[in-house]
């Protein structure tokens, strides 16, 4: 009985679309489910859609059709404030008039909690965001990363069992946003709570989630680990958009080869049609740069450039394709270097036109509405 309680979806969604008034359609047919005390992350291009479902869970948007479940129970008509949730917005929604304690307070203020339960429930929340000290702080008088802590403080106060985070790292600096990765992702295993995440960045979803929805165009294209959906790739744009890649079009010859570029390899992957259009997909720390005539191809580099732990290293095959390679050694510009990597550096994708010719230049709509 117990394993089926941790099995059980805490968030669900059926069939979820959203469609505007004037005829654009934000969501098609979403259905996904949420497990309790697990860290879930949409990712995807601005205008896919992400910020829709993560305002249609929280009851800031309604859908058009489908449900949306929260413990098993429909609560497409709950408003809100009623819903056992709660959501830190990207600017973080602070009250500029009101100290780090009453801003936190806030919530539990007007539902009317007790005062002495009030101030237990605060000083527990930021001290799991590190912030006891700041009480009496003005909120002008806080860095971007106390704030968005502080913001953090104020949802997990009321208790949510899931809480909603809408880019919340997306205005800090680099460093400061690679930290708050760790306490982010400290904090959820710690309060055992479910996280929903929505970013655009690559990176960041990889890095803290358990599970990740990969969105475009109000669809989402693939739902798996980050070392699934880093490895195995459904399709051209999911290929593309997470991470950095070389892909390039060949023939599935048959099961564990692959043929392009003229030359025939062989690669882990099985199951398509004898001689089936595919894309094949090598990460750039992948490559491994050899001699000429050790290298199952050979590229001329055009350009490196040093990103600190590597090269990132630009070069043409005899096609004029363009490589990306990763290096922790330089080379030399203008240089015929070879190519070496193996059947598990591979993978293949069925090949999809309109995907493989997808303009990764998208229009927003109206950021997300």
């Amino acid at each position: 009985m117990e394993e089926f309680r941790l099995e059980k979806a805490i968030v669900e969604l059926k069939g979820v679309r959203k469609q505007y008034d004037d005829g654009f359609v934000a969501l098609k047919n979403i259905n996904f489910k949420l497990k309790q005390g697990e860290f879930y992350t949409l990712l995807g291009p601005s205008g896919c859609g992400k910020t829709t479902i993560l305002r249609s869970i929280a009851g800031f948007t309604e859908v058009s059709s489908g449900e949306v479940l929260f413990d098993g129970k429909r609560i497409n008509d709950i408003p809100a404030n009623k819903r056992q949730l709660n959501t830190v917005f990207q600017d973080y929604a602070l009250f500029p008039n009101m100290n780090v304690y009453e801003n936190v307070a806030f919530g539990l203020v007007v539902s009317n909690v007790p005062k002495d339960e009030i101030q237990d429930r605060v000083v527990s929340a930021l001290k799991l965001v590190q912030l006891e000290q700041y009480a009496d702080r003005e909120i002008s008088e806080l860095s971007g990363g106390q704030q968005q802590r502080i913001a953090i403080a104020r949802a997990i106060v009321k208790q949510p069992k899931v809480l909603l985070l809408d880019e919340p790292l997306s205005a800090l600096d680099a460093k400061l946003r690679k930290d708050m990765q760790y306490e982010l992702r400290d904090l959820q295993q710690r309060l055992g709570i479910t996280f929903l995440f929505v970013t655009h960045d690559q990176e960041e979803a990889l890095a803290m989630s358990d599970e990740i929805f990969v969105m475009n165009k109000g669809e989402i294209l693939q739902q798996g680990s980050p070392v699934d959906i880093y490895d195995e790739p459904i399709n051209h744009f999911v290929a593309d958009f997470i991470g950095e890649s070389n892909i390039i079009p060949g023939t599935m010859i048959e099961d564990y080869r692959v043929e392009f570029l003229g030359h025939t390899f062989e690669c882990s992957d099985a199951g398509m049609r004898p001689n089936e259009p595919v894309e094949v997909v090598i990460r750039p720390e992948d490559l491994v740069i050899t001699s000429p005539e050790n290298g199952k191809l050979q590229v001329k580099v055009s350009t490196q450039l040093f990103r600190g732990d590597y090269y990132e290293i630009l070069a043409y095959d005899k096609d004029d394709n363009e490589w990306l390679i990763h290096s922790t050694n330089a080379t030399e510009d203008d240089k015929i270097v070879g190519l070496s990597f193996g059947p598990h550096d591979m993978h293949v994708m069925r090949f999809n036109e309109t995907e493989a010719n997808f303009d990764k230049r998208l229009d927003t709509y109206e950021d997300e509405r």
